[in-house]
């Protein structure tokens, strides 16, 4: 059956599929994409009574995902603003955002600025030379 998320908690790893009316509650144990889910996701189920047992991403299983985002505004956000994370923002690894502008903060407080810019400097590198290529949901960077 195919449906969308309606919602989803991602502290107790559970949502709701919503198709045709009807409502299906998950838990990631039933998810068998790589990608976490996502609010708005399409997503391909089996259903069981009012639950959802293997959940796919159903664009996993109808196209290949679609480039979004681009490599090369990541790369100069790296460059420009990497020591607080924005190409990681950007590309939607938020958590890694946040830990990059922690760790930047302490290692200015330290006295070692020059590590948090060195960490953005290789990641603009990375970025342009294509071995940084997915985004935060496993697509590719164009």
């Amino acid at each position: 059956m195919i449906g969308h998320i309606d919602s989803y908690n991602p502290e107790s790893q559970s949502g709701v599929i919503k198709t045709d009316g009807k409502s299906f509650a998950f838990h990631t144990d039933d998810w068998v994409s790589d990608v976490a889910p996502d609010v708005g996701d399409d997503v391909i189920f089996v259903p069981e009574g009012e639950i959802a047992r293997e959940i796919n991403l159903a664009g996993a299983c109808l196209a290949p995902p679609k480039e979004v985002k681009n490599k090369y505004l990541a790369a100069v956000l790296a460059l420009v603003l990497g020591w607080a994370g924005a190409h990681r923002f950007y590309l939607g690894f938020y958590q890694l955002g946040v830990i990059q502008l922690v760790l930047t903060v302490i290692l200015y407080v330290t006295g070692f600025p020059g590590f948090a810019f060195l960490w953005a400097f290789v990641e603009s590198i990375l970025l342009v030379t294509g071995n940084m290529n997915k985004d935060a949901k496993g697509r590719p960077i164009k």
